[in-house]
């Protein structure tokens, strides 16, 4: 078996064999015969075991010299969460999937990690068994994939949205890439059933897509947000251009559709990423539930909910003023502060439908306004703006491949953002999957199962489920009975 990455054989060739989807996008089946690599699920005839050699990612197959399977679409599966244990890899990773390499080199994202570009070569090669350039490479290449098969932009739209500024370039890395030219995926397309740009989302099973929906639709940002029984809906800019986005679940995969408004190719890959974090996509259950298996409270919640994840934020800006307005306040008092936010200080987009024609202020427009106006306590208000400030001034950001510690050190420094606050922006904001606000109320007292533990012993209690705190948290905020209350956002 020639793979960088010490996978188990026995357990990937069961995976394979049995197409079990939990380990989609965890390893890669490359069949020598053929020079075609799959994911575990691939629907076609298994190979012969003495065919097939077995990868960490889609890259580490790709540099060996093997093509994406036209069949079961690697582009459609699901990133690998085992880098979360290494804290530097795992930063990286976050960055090179938020288009960092796009504009930089490996160099400056070697910086950017704190180690030097060879060092950071050699943990790549030695953990992914592929270099940053070709993680970076195999993603744009698989992007176009999707996007000349699943849609009808012309080829070169696709290739900008690739992130390729050369459509000749383009050409060339398609075809050493997949083995034939952008135009013989078309053929082998189709028709599509219509003109609408909608593009599938792959995810490891099980989500509870319904609960995520509810978590979100009780915290929905009114003029901007539409959440319903089965699809997310939210309008998106520029503001000169503005756009709406659905999300649903497909029925029949383990899959949800997103569907795109006119947008410019060149913002797919944003997109894209959001509604993967915002539906934490990427999340790799099998380890979390391990994690778990030890604390009878959490196996209990894992037995009642399997696919209970963390959702969310569509931008991190947004994210945080909704933590700070829900404040000491119950979670409809800060949806209707959210709402006099948006009426008083965000802009109208016209042409957009209602309910979903308005846009979020900015952090300019927040730092000096007045919000005490629209019925905000003055020292919540003060905290609006000092995080507004912040953003503006470049002190905080929300951009992907932060240190948990090094985000809640920044915030916590702004007045008024506490501990609980912080964690609850690293959750949701960030994404950070170890995020763990110790001092929630509803925490203490499920976890103390009829006495409130201390924020000391609630924090202790967690240490055991490192790096996965944040889905402990959604786990013990739906085991809570609905007399509990919390001060914070849990209600």
């Amino acid at each position: 078996m020639d793979t960088a990455l010490p996978l188990d054989y026995a357990a990937c060739e069961s995976a394979r064999l049995a197409r079990d989807a939990r380990f989609d996008g965890v390893f890669y089946t490359a069949v020598r015969s053929t020079g075609i690599y799959c994911r575990p699920v691939c629907p076609a005839p298994p190979p012969k075991p003495r065919n097939v050699d077995y990868y960490p990612t889609a890259a580490a197959a790709a540099a060996a010299g093997f093509r994406p399977c036209l069949r079961c679409r690697p582009e459609l599966a699901p990133e690998a969460q085992d880098a979360l244990h290494n804290e530097t890899l795992q930063r990286a990773l976050a960055l090179i999937h938020d288009g960092y390499l796009q504009d930089a080199a490996v160099g400056e994202l070697a910086a950017r990690v704190g180690l030097s570009a060879r060092q950071l070569q050699r943990l790549f090669v030695a953990r992914l068994g592929a270099a940053p350039a070709q993680i970076h490479a195999t993603r744009r290449l698989l992007l176009a994939k999707q996007l000349l098969t699943e849609t009808g932009l012309p080829v070169t739209d696709v290739a900008m949205a690739a992130g390729y500024n050369s459509l000749r370039r383009f050409n060339a890395a398609f075809l050493e890439g997949c083995g034939m030219p952008p135009s013989a995926i078309r053929r082998q397309r189709g028709a599509l059933d219509d003109g609408a740009l909608t593009l599938r989302l792959g995810y490891r099973p099980p989500l509870d897509f319904p609960a995520m929906l509810a978590f979100l639709r009780r915290r929905c940002i009114p003029g901007i947000e539409q959440i319903g029984d089965d699809r997310y809906q939210r309008v998106i800019g520029p503001a000169e251009r503005p756009s709406i986005i659905t999300v649903t679940a497909d029925p029949r995969r383990p899959e949800l559709l997103l569907q795109l408004g006119q947008i410019d190719p060149r913002g797919i890959p944003g997109v894209v990423r959001r509604v993967r974090r915002i539906f934490d996509l990427d999340a790799d259950l099998r380890m979390v539930h391990a994690s778990f298996a030890q604390e009878p409270l959490l196996a209990r919640g894992v037995a009642e909910r399997p696919g209970l994840r963390v959702p969310g934020g569509w931008d991190g800006f947004e994210v945080a003023v909704r933590a700070v307005l829900g404040q000491q306040v119950s979670v409809a008092a800060a949806i209707t502060l959210a709402r006099r936010v948006v009426d008083r200080f965000g802009g109208v987009l016209e042409g957009m439908p209602e309910g979903l024609d308005r846009e979020f202020p900015t952090p300019a427009q927040l730092a000096d306004a007045p919000l005490e106006s629209i019925g905000l306590p003055r020292s919540r208000a003060a905290t609006v703006r000092a995080v507004a400030t912040a953003v503006a001034e470049g002190r905080l950001d929300f951009a992907a491949g932060q240190r948990l510690d090094t985000f809640i050190e920044r915030c916590v420094a702004l007045p008024g953002i506490g501990p609980w606050t912080a964690h609850y922006m690293a959750l949701r904001a960030l994404g950070l999957p170890d995020a763990f606000p110790a001092g929630d109320l509803v925490l203490q007292q499920v976890l103390g199962e009829g006495t409130r533990l201390s924020e000391r012993a609630t924090e202790a209690r967690s240490q055991a489920w490192r790096p996965w705190r944040a889905y402990a948290v959604l786990h013990l905020w739906h085991l809570a009975t609905p007399t509990v209350t919390t001060s914070g956002d849990t209600k």
